[in-house]
């Protein structure tokens, strides 16, 4: 026991309770019965204090709670400044009392005689127990329960934590005045997903919001695609759907602002919630039925919660609200109707209706394929059925290629990045039954500070994806002008050091841009010449994204990508995950141009085959944000749901911040020898044919492939002859391969 730790940390809570200009009664140190607790509990056990606090300056009890909860940032604040590692806070509150500890349910009355003490009187108890499932219990993982217990998971967490970072910066309120800084980070650095909602939460309320207002800010239902909800409700959604990415994962919420009680399910209900109300103004609320057990002659409701839905009571009206009515009464409290006709959909933009027209033809979009890295496999078996049936490509189960980083081909950057998926507890949705809950919907011009709850989302723009078409991609830099900033993302071939040049390049241009107050920044790569090479977008997209959060920029502006390389829905979700708000995949499209002038799609004109592939790639999206059970484009995006395979630590940590790369791997001077390589195909090498490929089937001279045709038959027919130096011909064959997978790197 650190006493002396101790001493600084009631000097540092007293200072600063004192500074605020409230005077202190005394300590108190909490009575415990250690009889009832475990060896490793005992061993942990922290000293347990309370301090009483006078309301001297007489405030009323909104501004008395706000201020004390500034005391206790500041605290929190000075507590790491003087490095002290194992101080926490459980509540410092005029309302409520949280008392937590590490022992079985039955145990938490005898552990604190407290509660055993008849004085002790409330009118609410929100009470949470969690088995520690992979983690050892440690009291700053605990779920801290100041506003919320969470059963389930935020699967949107590396997201929503990414763009609190953002958030934070813009990040003023009324409510704190000078004290605005004295709360940020909002979200503590290591915090749990339930601890980071409950952060987010409670800044929230403390700002001025109610407790079901936030709710439905931060876990909304699904509400798109719900042609019964009524018109205010929509209305609502639309606009607080605007204001901040939704917190989703499999969640049961109970929440309590001091006034308000909340109870509530995340947009798919994965969590379950029932209630019941007794005829003397009793309500239990919790994730099974009869867990408090009630005489039944005195029941005057039982009910469940659905999928979004919450329910709700006023402690200082002594008033229950079931879902409708508390939605109804929150969507009256704004004037949500006019505020949300100030938001602009995109096909309502003048020069939006128009053809599809291609962009490079003949040679030229032949050498930027080449560059590309496309072959004629990538436009048979990957561009052509997303056409002809507006739905992703499919093919047999299973990979058998090197990995890219051991491939001697060409593999565009996506290939270094594999796809995350949720955990055991937290199921993947179906992506095809539950296509009701899932949204691609993408805003421009949305963000602003999150705290003001008056109307902020004047001039938005809203798609209903991040994929877009060319024409889309030139009607919004005309419609968006000087607030546009289109950034040329190619490097000079004959530089030294020149993709980092040219990274440095872009973010220095685009940084420009933003303080000059323009909203929306276009990185292009499509002055690929013979003297100038791409850099990869997903480089760029990551890298600036990175950079703009750095400097506290990235809410001022969109980003907006065109790559040629990307092809498949895999390359789009790497760049919207990477940190894009939309992406145009030109030379795909101009692609399909090509096909289509050849009449390879029959009678269908341009425009429809463009949107078949948009179709196509919004349908992969939605599988891939599934997997992580994620429901909204705007939670998935920026949150680096991928492991690297393959690249240099160095170069996540710089580029994609927080993802893993277990075994490092090539930085970015390898990278751009691939780029030059490729490169020197495309524009000096004379012949302007596309390769065959071999990535998705075996061809000769195209990427090798683990099950070799000719070893699998060598092997039958040294099975089926009983031939043992034919075995043996085939095993020397096998260990002669390159590598395909990392252990075959092993001796």
């Amino acid at each position: 026991i650190d006493l002396a730790a101790q001493e600084t940390c009631r000097t540092i809570v007293e200072t600063e309770i004192l500074q605020f200009g409230y005077t202190i009664y005394g300590w108190r140190q909490v009575p415990v019965d250690i009889s009832v607790i475990g060896e490793k509990a005992e061993a942990t056990r922290p000293e347990i204090e309370q301090i009483m606090i006078e309301n001297s300056k007489g405030a009323d009890e909104e501004t008395f709670e706000r201020e004390l909860y500034i005391i206790r940032r500041r605290i929190e604040r000075a507590a790491i400044a003087a490095q002290v590692n194992d101080f926490y806070i459980c509540s410092l509150s005029c309302r409520s009392v949280i008392y937590k500890g590490l022992f079985l349910a039955e145990q938490l009355a005898t552990f604190y005689p407290d509660l055993q003490d008849e004085r002790f009187i409330s009118s609410f108890a929100v009470y949470h127990q969690r088995y520690s499932t992979n983690t050892f219990p440690q009291w700053w993982l605990a779920q801290p329960f100041r506003m919320i217990a969470h059963n389930g998971e935020i699967n949107t967490i590396r997201g929503n934590v990414n763009w609190m970072k953002s958030h934070q910066i813009r990040m003023a309120s009324i409510a704190f005045g000078e004290n605005s800084e004295d709360i940020k980070p909002v979200v503590p650095k290591g915090a749990s997903d339930s601890a980071a909602l409950d952060s987010v939460f409670e800044v929230m309320v403390r700002a001025g919001r109610s407790a079901p207002m936030v709710k439905t800010l931060l876990v909304p239902e699904a509400w798109s695609k719900k042609p019964t909800m009524p018109e205010s409700h929509r209305n609502m959604y639309t606009y607080t759907n605007s204001v901040m990415e939704p917190w989703d994962g499999p969640a049961a919420l109970a929440a309590c602002d001091g006034r308000w009680i909340v109870a509530g399910l995340d947009r798919n209900g994965l969590r379950p919630m029932r209630f019941t109300v007794t005829n003397d103004g009793f309500l239990i609320v919790g994730s099974e039925t009869g867990m408090v057990v009630v005489d039944e002659d005195t029941v005057r409701e039982k009910g469940r919660l659905g999928p979004g839905q919450m329910i709700a009571l006023d402690l200082k009206e002594g008033r229950f609200y079931h879902d409708r009515e508390i939605k109804d009464q929150l969507a009256e409290s704004q004037p949500f109707a006019d505020w949300v006709q100030d938001i602009a959909l995109i096909e309502n933009l003048p020069g939006y209706k128009g053809p599809e027209q291609p962009t490079y033809t003949g040679e030229e979009l032949r050498q930027r394929q080449l560059m590309a890295g496309f072959s004629h496999e990538d436009l048979e078996l990957i561009l052509h059925p997303q056409v002809a049936t507006g739905k992703e490509a499919i093919g047999s189960m299973g990979d058998d290629t090197p990995l890219a980083v051991l491939s001697s081909q060409y593999r565009n950057l996506s290939h270094y990045f594999r796809q995350n998926f949720s955990q055991v507890t937290n199921p993947p949705i179906d992506s095809l039954r539950e296509h009701r809950v899932m949204s691609l919907k993408t805003r421009f011009g949305n963000f602003a500070n999150v705290l003001d709850s008056g109307h902020t989302q004047a001039g938005a723009i809203v798609l209903d994806t991040p994929v877009i078409s060319n024409r889309e991609w030139n009607m919004l830099i005309q419609h968006f002008g000087d607030a546009a900033e289109v950034i040329d993302c190619t490097f000079e071939r004959g530089e030294k050091h020149a993709l980092r040049n040219a990274i440095q390049r872009i973010r220095r241009e685009a940084e420009d841009a933003v303080r000059e107050g323009r909203g929306h920044i276009f990185l292009t790569d499509e002055k690929i010449s013979e003297t100038r090479a791409p850099v990869p977008m997903i480089l760029a997209t990551g890298g600036l994204h990175t950079h703009l959060v750095n400097q506290g920029l990235r809410t001022f502006t969109s980003l907006n990508v065109r790559s040629a390389e990307c092809l498949d829905p895999h390359y789009f979700a790497v760049l919207i995950g990477a940190g894009a708000t939309t992406v145009n995949a030109y030379l795909a499209q101009d692609s399909i141009a090509e096909r289509h002038a050849k009449g390879l799609f029959g009678d269908t004109d341009l425009t429809e085959c463009v949107n078949r592939a948009i179709e196509a790639i919004d349908q992969g999206l939605l599988k891939i944000m599934s997997k992580m059970g994620i429901s909204v484009i705007s939670s998935y995006r920026g949150g680096n749901n991928f492991e690297a395979l393959g690249l240099s630590r160095a170069l996540v940590a710089e580029f994609f911040p927080g993802m893993p790369t277990k075994i490092s791997g090539i930085g970015l001077s390898g990278v751009e020898q691939k780029v030059r390589e490729q490169h020197d195909k495309a524009f000096t090498n004379g012949t302007l044919t596309l390769p065959v490929g071999g990535l998705y089937r075996y061809r000769r001279g195209g990427e090798i492939h683990g099950h070799d045709g000719q070893l699998i038959h060598l092997l039958q027919s040294a099975v089926g002859s009983d031939n043992y130096a034919k075995y043996l011909t085939y095993s020397r064959g096998l260990s002669s391969m390159p590598p395909v997978n990392l252990r075959d790197l092993m001796d």
